[in-house]
């Protein structure tokens, strides 16, 4: 089963004993989801597997807003207060979601950059500019832990002063699912930072796997394993051809991981600017 209450902060909300029809499928979403494991030193397969898990609990959620009994109920305005709760969360999840995805976009240039000026032997450049974003991705991903850690710890109302049951419902499935969305992106944000994985000697690296002609990194962060390869370029010596073939093939792999992982947070980002303008929506009509 998955480590999500152990990470999680000290308001871990359970999802409703007293359950209400409209909320069956997040619920059965959210409760796949409880089996994915959480890692602090993920792999990029980890990660991906997370943000599917994530995108389709964002997809029930974007269903049960637009419900017509949803709407008729979060409407009302003695529920207003519950309303800018979830409006709040959504449009911070989203800033959250549009920075990493920049950031997982812009690593992707980096490495087309590298891969491009490895097939012209002119890699000084680029390599420079790779390394150079590298610190300020670690950076930002830092500051966006930083960010979630705090949201973690917000203090929030009980429902059980809420008389809908179906506002009560909601409210509680959707404090879940920020509460292990908060999870999932800390956990992408580990892995592009590479901020909880344990230290590794680049060269160690390196030279066993060009040495042996086979991949053992299979534990070891994706990008570390890149810094690595690309840090034994400064070095080359007899078998230089080796060792840029050797960084070639990790930059394809690593790029293909990227795809992937983008491919997930676009997912999400559409599925939370649908959420938003619902509840936009609703709070017009308050």
């Amino acid at each position: 089963m998955a480590n999500f209450s152990s990470k999680s902060n000290k308001r871990s909300i359970s999802l409703p004993s007293r359950s209400h029809p409209a909320t069956q499928n997040i619920e059965e979403e959210i409760n796949k989801l409880k089996t994915w494991e959480f890692s602090a030193s993920p792999t990029a397969e980890a990660v991906y597997s997370g943000l599917i898990g994530l995108r389709e609990v964002h997809k029930c959620m974007v269903d049960l807003l637009n419900l017509p009994l949803t709407l008729h109920s979060l409407s009302q305005f003695q529920n207003k207060k519950w309303v800018d709760e979830i409006l709040d969360k959504s449009v911070r999840f989203l800033d959250i979601c549009s920075t990493t995805k920049e950031i997982v976009s812009q690593f992707k240039e980096n490495v087309k950059d590298v891969q491009s000026s490895l097939r012209r032997r002119k890699e000084d450049l680029s390599i420079n500019n790779y390394t150079t974003f590298r610190k300020k991705m670690k950076k930002e991903a830092k500051s966006l832990i930083t960010t979630l850690k705090r949201m973690d710890h917000e203090e929030v109302v009980d429902v059980m002063e809420v008389d809908d049951q179906l506002v009560s419902a909601v409210i509680r499935v959707l404090r879940e699912v920020a509460t292990m969305g908060i999870s999932v992106y800390q956990m992408l944000l580990n892995y592009l930072s590479a901020s909880n994985s344990k230290p590794i000697s680049k060269w160690s690296l390196v030279s066993r796997l060009v040495n042996k002609g086979v991949d053992q990194g299979n534990t070891v962060n994706e990008i570390e394993s890149v810094d690595a390869a690309l840090s034994s370029l400064s070095k080359c010596g007899p078998n230089e051809m080796e060792k840029i073939q050797f960084v070639q093939s990790k930059l394809e792999r690593v790029e293909a991981h990227f795809e992937c992982i983008e491919k997930g947070l676009d997912n999400i980002f559409r599925c939370l600017i649908r959420s938003r303008s619902t509840l936009l929506n609703v709070v017009s009509c308050q």
